[in-house]
């Protein structure tokens, strides 16, 4: 049997080292549904479930680490344990959010910038130690870790954001989630028109797609009189987190041909 080319060798071991996934429709297609679950499950779990706030970011939070241990532990990428903590981490970030703003007081525009300086601070530390943001060298337990805290900072940040603009200035769930998705239709833009650098390009997006994910959360689960469509939290939770498992349970399947392949080749 024939073998590949030696650079298709290096490039499928580098795909099976790296410990986050490749950037696809289907990332961004997941990643844009756990930010809906992080609004519309901390909402559920805060009121519905009345556990209230402080008992649902730690509950989260301990989950969220356990979660962070698996990961951690098998040192490469697997779907199912890769987006636990995506869709942990995005409930998480809400409730941060949430909890500054509620509890504390904090304004939305103190929590944005302060969220907006974390993430910079991450990203230029990462940067200096590492001499890359890109994903495809996320390898190492110390680039990992820098890639998970500044999704944190990307969830809670983007968070503040949606917030701030559908509520906070008033412009509304549906406008808020036509602004947040015309401001990333301009990331595909500058990317593929006008050779945007890749990784800046994806931060960019990633930052955008949470307010636009909880933007779109919002209009499918709050009521009529508070400018969304009524599904409630429980509904628009339940339908999208099983997209989500479709979703993972594909990928999964197709991680398990491409290394079966590579092992017969």
């Amino acid at each position: 049997m024939f073998s590949p080319p030696s650079t298709t060798r290096e490039r499928t071991l580098k795909t099976f080292l790296n410990r986050v996934p490749q950037i696809t429709l289907v990332f961004w297609l997941i990643k844009m549904m756990s930010t809906t679950v992080g609004e519309t499950a901390a909402d559920y779990l805060q009121f519905n479930m009345h556990l209230g706030m402080n008992t649902t970011l730690t509950l989260m939070s301990g989950l969220l680490v356990a979660a962070l241990v698996a990961q951690f532990a098998v040192k490469r990428y697997i779907p199912a344990v890769y987006w636990t903590v995506v869709v942990l981490i995005s409930i998480v970030g809400t409730l941060i959010t949430d909890n500054l703003v509620d509890n504390f007081g904090v304004s939305l525009v103190t929590t944005t910038l302060i969220f907006s300086i974390g993430l910079i601070v991450v990203l230029g530390v990462w940067y200096a130690l590492e001499r890359t943001l890109a994903m495809k060298s996320i390898t190492t337990a110390r680039s990992e870790s820098f890639y998970w805290l500044a999704i944190l900072f990307t969830f809670a940040l983007g968070t503040s954001a949606g917030d701030l603009f559908a509520e906070h200035y008033g412009l509304g769930y549906g406008p808020s989630l036509l602004m947040f998705a015309g401001l990333i239709g301009l990331v595909a833009l500058a990317r593929y028109a006008f050779k945007l650098d890749s990784v800046i390009a994806f931060w960019i997006a990633y930052v955008l797609t949470r307010p636009l994910g909880a933007s779109a959360g919002d209009l499918l689960a709050q009521s009529p009189s508070h400018g969304g469509l009524g599904l409630g939290v429980t509904g628009t939770s339940e339908v999208f987190l099983v997209i989500i498992v479709a979703l993972i349970i594909y990928l999964s399947v197709q991680q398990r041909r491409r290394k079966l392949v590579t092992e017969i080749a």
